[in-house]
């Protein structure tokens, strides 16, 4: 026997619906990632692809519930009772959820970037859950590179802008951050330095909010133990740090910016100035834009290029290489100063 009114079980019949309605936007939501960036969650870290999984499991569970007969004999509550209440958290929870997991689809690789990645006889790249390496085919100078992508972009996306490091004779490391957000990679530096050992100094650096945790990354390294290989250089690219470091941070700077990004704007990147140490040197690339310095295609809200992608990167590199350089350069000068 049903007890209750009309009204009182519309409510739970409306919930219900609603609930199958959000399931299924939460499968168009994985399809649409999946045939966007399908390349990019493949290749990035897996905590992106096990969040798709979860969701799609969660959202069939749903749907498959709904196409089961109704149990009868359940005395329905007029107004709905607690459970609609807990039913309608759970709904919101799973909006929530799926809002999450658009926002969170990767910004994927692009050429040049893609063919960048391939060995040659002077770089080789090796890929793996959570990094990419490109290596020095020869032999590899002591100072090595580990990079944070910005947020939300594939890592394979700097892998054109950073190789000229690589082919410089600089190890180079780009962490495959979880959700590609780099907050959520605290050890990712700790584990660049495992697998590069042969490295007796490191320069740190990251694009965007990669940019503000790898400032954090060189700070800290400044208080470590001195067991590790020291961090030697900080390279920021459209990027600033979250916090003062002016009187903290002993390594040097490089802060690499576009006159007409949309995001990391020039009136930010010269506030930033106050908040880094003392004869850090800021370049200019003008004419490019925030996404100009990896290979992943417009960003929302950043500016519009005056320059070709091309012309960018040349320049960038060409930026980050010197500074690398002039860092190693200035490590074995002063060692053989000391020997001297």
């Amino acid at each position: 026997m049903t007890v209750g009114t009309t009204a009182g079980a519309g409510q739970p019949v409306r919930l219900t619906w609603a609930a199958r309605t959000v399931a299924a936007g939460g499968l168009a939501v994985v399809a649409w990632a999946c045939l966007t960036a399908g390349a990019a969650v493949l290749h990035g870290h897996p905590a992106y692809a096990v969040l798709l999984t979860l969701t799609v499991l969660g959202c069939a569970l749903v749907l498959v519930r709904g196409l089961l007969p109704a149990r009868t004999g359940r005395a329905v509550v007029p107004g709905g009772g607690p459970g609609v209440v807990v039913r309608a958290a759970l709904l919101l929870v799973g909006v929530v959820w799926i809002a999450a997991v658009a926002w969170l689809r990767p910004f994927a690789a692009t050429a040049p970037a893609l063919a960048a990645m391939a060995d040659d006889d002077r770089v080789t790249v090796t890929e793996s859950a959570t990094r990419v390496v490109l290596a020095p085919a020869g032999d590899a100078d002591g100072t090595a590179v580990f990079f944070r992508p910005g947020a939300k972009v594939e890592a394979r996306a700097y892998a054109a802008v950073l190789r000229p490091l690589a082919e410089a004779g600089h190890p180079v490391v780009i962490a495959k951050q979880p959700l590609a957000v780099a907050f959520l990679a605290g050890g990712a530096f700790d584990d660049a330095r495992a697998h590069v050992p042969g490295a007796d100094r490191w320069v740190v650096g990251g694009h965007s909010l990669g940019g503000v945790v790898a400032s954090s990354d060189a700070d800290d390294a400044d208080k470590a133990d001195g067991t590790a290989a020291p961090v030697v250089g900080l390279l920021l690219y459209a990027s600033y740090p979250a916090q003062d470091l002016s009187g903290s941070l002993t390594a040097a700077v490089e802060s690499v910016s576009a006159s007409r990004d949309g995001l990391a704007t020039p009136a930010k990147i010269d506030a930033s100035r106050a908040n880094l140490p003392p004869g850090s040197t800021f370049t200019v690339v003008d004419g490019a834009v925030h996404a100009f310095f990896g290979d992943y295609g417009p960003q929302p809200g950043d500016g519009t290029p005056a320059i070709t992608h091309d012309q960018a990167r040349t320049r960038i590199s060409a930026a980050s290489t010197r500074f690398v350089d002039d860092l190693s350069d200035h490590r074995t000068t002063t060692a053989h100063d000391a020997a001297g």
